[in-house]
């Protein structure tokens, strides 16, 4: 389910979003990035910066034009180590001296299952990683930092990514590309994993939001909702693989096929990837095993005891 997603902002333009916040957009639209990378700039004075965005030299400029005179940039955060929105981060600590705050390194965070399925080379993945980013500082699951006027608590929330935190400033919740209304997250293992996608999407239902705001995409205004439509969504759609595996032995590009029909060919790939993350989660609960070693093309059966579905 998309949500209406209005007009198309303006790139480069610094947009009043309310609760001391802007957005400007990045010039970096695409099939998996929608109009483009939500940057975020929180504050009066001292300036937090979120999600900075690819390394793209017109959007450095445009979020240093929103710096205005008695203003300074003290603190990035990111909320991922995606191509899309840490990349720039570098490049602008450069310029303002402010420290990059994030969960860890593009590797961090990631579930004991992810880290051994990677080091086994077999399952691909990768799409987009920014394989150099190190934070300055790593962020604790909890952790507040202040502003001179603003208050940001970082939750560690992985399943799109490993590293990946949303941030908190009053009842308003950045949430990165864990949550949006453009579309559902993908998880591409290993650096997505679905269990953990499941569990951040719970924890959010627990924080009491009032709106979520994107990496991509317009304001989420009815959050819970929301995150009832994608745990269910994902519920669902573990519910029609199991019932296409009921027909017998499939791989995860054999699956995506019949359940994205719908779907751009550009985008099955991605799709595909999905699907995988699934055939894994239900590995992990022990009701889908691969044929043969884990990879990108194995076929999966269900597992039956004296002839029952476990």
């Amino acid at each position: 389910m998309q949500l209406d997603q209005g007009e198309m902002p303006p790139v480069g333009v610094a947009e009043d979003m309310g609760d001391g916040l802007r957005r400007i957009l990045a010039p970096n639209p695409s099939p998996m990035t929608f109009w483009g990378t939500n940057s975020y700039i929180l504050g009066d004075r001292q300036l937090a910066v979120i999600d900075p965005g690819p390394d793209d030299a017109a959007h450095l400029e445009a979020i240093l034009r929103a710096v205005k005179p008695g203003q300074g940039i003290s603190h990035i955060f990111v909320t991922h180590a995606h191509l899309d929105h840490s990349p720039l981060a570098a490049r602008l600590a450069e310029r303002t001296g402010a420290p990059v705050l994030a969960f860890g390194d593009a590797y961090a965070g990631r579930s004991p299952v992810m880290a051994a399925l990677s080091g086994t080379g077999l399952i691909g993945g990768g799409e987009g990683v920014d394989h150099d980013f190190v934070p300055d500082r790593a962020l604790s699951d909890g952790e507040t930092i202040e502003g001179e006027t603003w208050r940001v608590t970082a939750y560690w929330t992985p399943g799109h990514f490993g590293n990946h935190m949303c941030f908190a400033v009053g009842d308003t919740v950045l949430t990165g590309d864990l949550v949006m209304g453009w579309a559902s997250s993908l998880v591409s293992p290993p650096d997505g994993d679905l269990s953990q996608f499941m569990t951040s999407c719970a924890r959010l239902q627990t924080l009491g939001a009032t709106r979520f705001l994107p990496g991509h995409g317009a304001p989420i205004t009815t959050p819970a909702d929301r995150l009832d439509w994608l745990i269910s969504h994902r519920r669902k759609r573990e519910q029609a693989i199991l019932d296409i595996l009921r027909q017998g032995p499939q791989t995860a590009t054999q699956i995506a096929d019949r359940l994205y029909t719908d779907t751009p060919a550009s985008l099955l790939p991605a799709a595909s990837r999905n699907v995988l993350a699934h055939l894994i989660d239900l590995e992990e609960k022990s009701r889908a095993t691969p044929q043969g070693r884990l990879s990108t093309d194995a076929v999966f059966t269900l597992n039956c005891r004296n002839g029952r579905e476990r």
